[in-house]
């Protein structure tokens, strides 16, 4: 049986690798990490590359990225303002995971397509 109480260990409701996943888990946080990964993008820009985002849950999405360290957001002082959104190192740590977890959606997604349609 395995001991759960070492460090990093997701079971554990206070544990700091449980947060991670959490963060990352959300429904948008790695489509948005992932529009990242090819450079700085405007709130617009992002909108229009993910399907399906409302401006406020992008919005909300970017700044639950920003307080957990892995978007930054800079502001410039132009009129009108411009703000561009980038991953931070932190942020840029998570690309090769989700690259990883992209693949497999792609060979797997339609798996789970047949799965749920199927009777139960």
């Amino acid at each position: 049986m395995r001991d759960h109480g070492g460090p990093g260990d997701v079971f554990l409701a206070d544990c700091p690798a449980r947060l991670a996943v959490e963060v990352i888990a959300d429904k948008w946080s790695v489509v948005v990490v992932y529009g990242l990964s090819q450079g700085p993008r405007r709130h617009g820009e992002l909108i229009e590359l993910i399907g399906g985002i409302s401006k406020k849950m992008l919005t909300q999405t970017l700044r639950r990225l920003q307080r957990y360290g892995l978007v930054d957001r800079q502001a410039y002082a132009e009129v009108p303002l411009r703000v561009e959104y980038t991953l931070t190192e932190l942020g840029q740590s998570l690309i090769d995971p989700i690259d990883t977890l992209t693949r497999w959606a792609e060979n797997h997604g339609e798996a789970l397509l047949v799965a749920e349609s199927a009777p139960e």
